[in-house]
């Protein structure tokens, strides 16, 4: 998780927290100035987009996301 997000929103803060210990329950935090200018929904579905197949798939079963514009 950390290592994508970093992919895709590289010198941000990022933070993630597996909710359950089952690693399919996840909160992300990610810091950014790329939201800059984007509704908070746009930001989520960034972040979102970000894990398409592993939501697609239930491999990550539930996604919480917190988004911040720095």
């Amino acid at each position: 998780m950390i290592k994508r997000l970093e992919e895709n929103y590289p010198n941000c803060k990022i933070e993630v927290f597996d909710l359950t210990g089952t690693q399919d329950h996840w909160e992300v935090y990610v810091e950014s100035s790329r939201f800059a200018g984007l509704s908070r929904i746009q930001q989520h579905q960034q972040v979102m987009g970000c894990f398409g197949p592993e939501l697609k798939t239930g491999e990550v079963h539930a996604l919480s996301i917190k988004t911040k514009t720095v």
